[in-house]
C-alpha cells in the first residue's frame, strides 16, 4: 500500500506542475486530460484504501516516508496516517475534485487561462491529500497553508477584475489571522509534548492536560485548553466560523468550479478534518470543546439567515456552506465527531452538485448571476433542474436523502449532549441548528423557485439562447445527484453507530451521545419512517412551503415584510456589518497608522532628520570649511602660529 500512497498524492502534483510550465506545448487538451487522469487515478486509489478499509478489514497504517530534519531532537518528517478517517476524506476530496475537472472542460472552454487553471485545481487536490494523509503537524501545517495559497490564486483566477483582486486579498488575510493562531497551537504542542508527531503528542495527552501555562502573568490556563483553542482559531479561519467567516461568501469572485471544490470538498472542511483528527487533544478540555460548540452555533443560524437577502445565485449557495460548516462544528463541540465527518462527506456531495448546477444555470444565461433575472428555466435545462432539485433537498434535509440522515442525526446528537448534562450552552447550541433548519429550507427553496419556477424574468436575447448544458457539464451533476440522493441509507448505521472510525476518533464514554443514540437506532427504513415525528421535518416543511407561497403564490408579500422590517433587511443586507468593521475599521486604520508612521516616521525623523538632516548639517559644515581654505601660503603660516601657541598656553596653564 506504501506506493499507493505515493501515487495518489504525487499523481495530481505531477499533472499540475506538466499542465503549468509545459501547457502551451501540451495545449488545451493535454492539459485537461493529464489533471483528469491524475486526479481520476487518486480517486480510484483512495476508493480502493476505503474498501480496504469499509468492507475489508484493512489496519491502520503510519508510514514516515522521509525525514527532513532533526533538531534537539525534534523529529521533522513527511510521513502518512492512513486510518479509517483518512481513507473516507480521501475518497471525498479525490472524487468530489475529479467531477470539478471534468466540468472545467465545459465551463472553463473559452478562457484564456484554461491550462493554467487545470494546474491549480490539481495543486488544490495534492494539497488537500497531503494534509489529510498526513502523521505530523509540520506535514499538516504544510497541506494547511498549501490549500490557502492555492484557494488566493483560484480566487483571483481573473485577476484582470478588480473585485477577484480584493476577494483573493481578504481570502488571503483573514486566514493569516486564523493561521496565526494555529501556528501558535502547533507551537504549544511541541512545548508540551515535545514531538510533532501525532501519534507521540495523543499518547502524551492526559500529560498536557495536567500542566499549566500563564498567558497572562498570575493567571494560570490549562496547556490543554490553550493548545486546543488555539489550534481551533486555525479552523477558525479555514472552514469560516464567525467572525472570521468574512472571506468565504467574497470568493464566489472565482469561476464556478473552485467555488465548488473549496467550498465542497478542500479548503473548508480542513477545519472540520483537522479538529476531528485532534479529538484526542480536544476530549481533555471541556472549556475547548464549549468554545467550539458556541461558535458553530453562532455561525449556523446567523449565517443562514443572511442566505435569505442574497441575490446572487453563487452567494445564496456560499452562505448555506457558511451555515452548514457551523452545523459541522456544533457536532464537534457536542462531542459527536462521527457525525460531524459524516454531515461533511454528504455535504460536499450536494453542495458540489448545487455549485455546479448553478454553474450550469450561469452557462446558459451567459454569467448572469441575480436569481431576479431568472425564472421559468425548468422546461428548457431538465437535467439541470432535477439535480437541482436532488442537491437542494439533500441541503434541507428531505428524508431519504443524503443530507437527511447526517443532519437529522447531527441535531439529535446535540440534543442528547444537552440531556446529558453538558451544559446550558448546548441548549442554545440545539436551538440554534434547530430553527436553523427552517431557514435553510426558506433560502434553499426561495433560490430554487426564482431560478427554476415560475415566470421567465429574462430578456429575449437571452432567452432565445437559454438551453441545456454540454455533457461535460450535466455528466458530473448526474454522478454528483446519486450519492446526494442515495449515500445515506449505506453509510449510516456503519459510520454513527458500528464504530466504523474505531481509533481514528476518540470520544470519552462520558461524552458518547451516537453510543447511547445507537441504542435506539433500527436502521435507515425505521429512521426514514420516523422522521415525520420529528421538528426538523416539520421546519423544513415548513421553510420549503413559505418559500413557495412567498416567491410563487404571492410574491408581492416579500417587498411589503421588507418595508416594515427595513432595519432588520438592511442589517441582514449589510451582512451584520461585518465587512464595515474589517474594511473600514480594522483596515482603515491600519492604513491611518501606516501613512502616520510613512509621514512623521519615515518622512520627518528618518528622511528628515537622520538621513537628510545629517547630509545637511555636513555640507553646512563643509560650507564654513571651505571658507577657511583661501590658498594663501600666510594664512596656513598664521593659522599654525596661533594654534601653536594656544598649545603652549594650555600646556604651560595646566602643568
Amino acid at each position: 500500500m506504501y506506493n499507493y500512497y505515493l501515487t495518489i498524492v504525487l499523481a495530481p502534483l505531477a499533472a499540475a506542475i506538466v499542465a503549468g510550465l509545459f501547457g502551451k506545448q501540451i495545449g488545451r487538451a493535454g492539459s485537461h486530460w493529464i489533471t483528469i487522469l491524475a486526479v481520476g487515478l487518486s480517486c480510484a486509489l483512495s476508493l480502493l484504501v476505503l474498501k480496504n478499509m469499509f468492507w475489508g478489514g484493512a489496519e491502520s497504517e503510519n508510514i514516515s516516508v522521509y525525514t527532513w530534519a532533526v533538531t534537539d531532537g525534534l523529529k521533522m518528517e513527511v510521513g502518512f496516517l492512513v486510518d479509517r478517517l483518512t481513507a473516507l476524506m480521501m475518497a471525498v476530496v479525490t472524487f468530489v475534485s475529479l467531477m470539478v475537472h471534468i466540468y472545467t472542460i465545459g465551463y472553463m472552454h473559452d478562457d484564456p487561462g484554461y491550462q493554467r487553471f487545470f494546474s491549480y485545481i490539481a495543486l488544490f487536490t495534492f494539497s488537500m491529500l497531503m494534509l489529510v494523509m498526513s502523521n505530523n503537524f509540520l506535514q499538516l501545517f504544510f497541506g494547511w497553508e498549501a490549500v490557502g495559497l492555492v484557494s488566493y490564486l483560484l480566487i483571483g483566477f481573473w485577476f484582470k477584475r478588480e473585485s477577484a483582486i480584493f476577494a483573493n486579498l481578504k481570502a488571503f488575510l483573514v486566514n493569516r489571522v486564523g493561521d496565526f493562531g494555529f501556528i501558535l497551537g502547533v507551537s504549544a504542542v511541541v512545548m508540551f509534548a515535545g514531538t510533532l508527531d501525532y501519534a507521540e503528542v495523543f499518547a502524551s495527552a492526559d500529560s498536557i492536560a495536567a500542566q499549566e501555562i500563564e498567558v497572562i502573568a498570575g493567571t494560570p490556563w490549562n496547556a490543554m485548553t490553550v493548545t486546543c483553542v488555539l489550534l481551533f482559531i486555525g479552523a477558525m479561519g479555514k472552514s469560516a466560523q464567525a467572525p472570521l467567516h468574512v472571506w468565504l461568501p467574497d470568493s464566489m469572485a472565482g469561476p464556478t468550479p473552485i467555488s465548488a471544490l473549496i467550498h465542497a470538498a478542500t479548503m473548508v472542511t480542513a477545519g472540520i478534518f483537522m479538529v476531528a483528527r485532534m479529538s484526542p487533544l480536544f476530549e481533555l478540555s471541556a472549556t475547548a470543546l464549549a468554545v467550539v460548540i458556541t461558535i458553530g452555533a453562532i455561525t449556523a443560524f446567523s449565517m443562514g439567515l443572511l442566505g435569505i437577502v442574497q441575490n446572487d445565485i453563487k452567494r445564496v449557495i456560499a452562505y448555506s456552506t457558511l451555515s452548514q460548516l457551523g452545523y459541522m462544528t456544533v457536532a464537534l463541540g457536542a462531542s459527536a465527531y462521527s457525525a460531524a465527518i459524516f454531515h461533511l462527506m454528504t455535504h460536499a456531495f450536494f453542495k458540489a452538485l448545487l455549485f455546479l448546477a448553478a454553474g450550469s444555470v450561469i452557462i446558459a444565461l451567459h454569467h448572469e448571476q441575480d436569481i431576479r433575472k431568472m425564472g421559468g428555466l425548468r422546461k428548457y435545462m431538465p437535467v439541470t433542474y432535477w439535480t437541482a432539485l436532488i442537491g437542494s433537498l439533500a441541503l434541507i434535509g428531505f428524508p431519504g436523502t443524503s443530507g437527511f440522515f447526517s443532519k437529522d442525526l447531527l441535531i439529535e446528537a446535540v440534543k442528547e449532549s444537552h440531556w446529558h448534562g453538558q451544559g446550558a450552552v448546548y441548549w442554545i447550541a440545539y436551538l440554534s441548528v434547530l430553527l436553523g433548519v427552517f431557514v435553510t429550507a426558506l433560502y434553499t427553496f426561495r433560490m430554487f423557485f426564482l431560478v427554476f419556477h415560475g415566470e421567465t424574468r429574462m430578456d429575449a436575447e437571452t432567452k432565445s439562447h437559454v438551453r441545456e448544458s454540454p455533457w461535460v457539464v450535466t455528466v458530473p451533476l448526474v454522478l454528483l445527484a446519486i450519492p446526494s440522493a442515495i449515500i445515506g441509507w449505506f453509510t449510516v448505521r456503519d459510520i454513527l453507530f458500528n464504530n466504523y472510525f474505531g481509533d481514528s476518533i476518540v470520544v470519552s464514554s462520558a461524552h458518547d451521545v451516537l453510543a447511547h443514540m445507537g441504542e435506539t437506532f433500527h436502521g435507515s427504513l425505521a429512521l426514514f419512517q420516523h422522521s415525520v415525528q420529528t421538528p426538523v421535518f416539520w421546519l423544513a416543511a415548513g421553510g420549503a412551503l413559505s418559500a413557495w407561497f412567498l416567491y410563487l403564490k404571492r410574491p408581492d408579500i416579500p417587498a411589503t415584510i421588507k418595508d416594515r422590517v427595513s432595519g432588520l433587511y438592511t442589517l441582514l443586507d449589510r451582512k451584520y456589518y461585518m465587512d464595515d468593521l474589517y474594511i473600514k475599521g480594522f483596515a482603515a486604520a491600519g492604513r491611518s497608522i501606516g501613512n502616520l508612521l510613512w509621514q512623521k516616521g519615515d518622512q520627518l525623523v528618518i528622511d528628515g532628520v537622520l538621513v537628510n538632516g545629517t547630509a545637511n548639517s555636513i555640507g553646512k559644515l563643509a560650507g564654513v570649511m571651505r571658507q577657511i581654505q583661501t590658498g594663501y601660503l600666510y594664512t596656513y603660516a598664521f593659522a599654525m602660529f596661533i594654534g601653536l601657541t594656544m598649545l603652549l598656553s594650555w600646556l604651560i596653564w595646566f602643568r
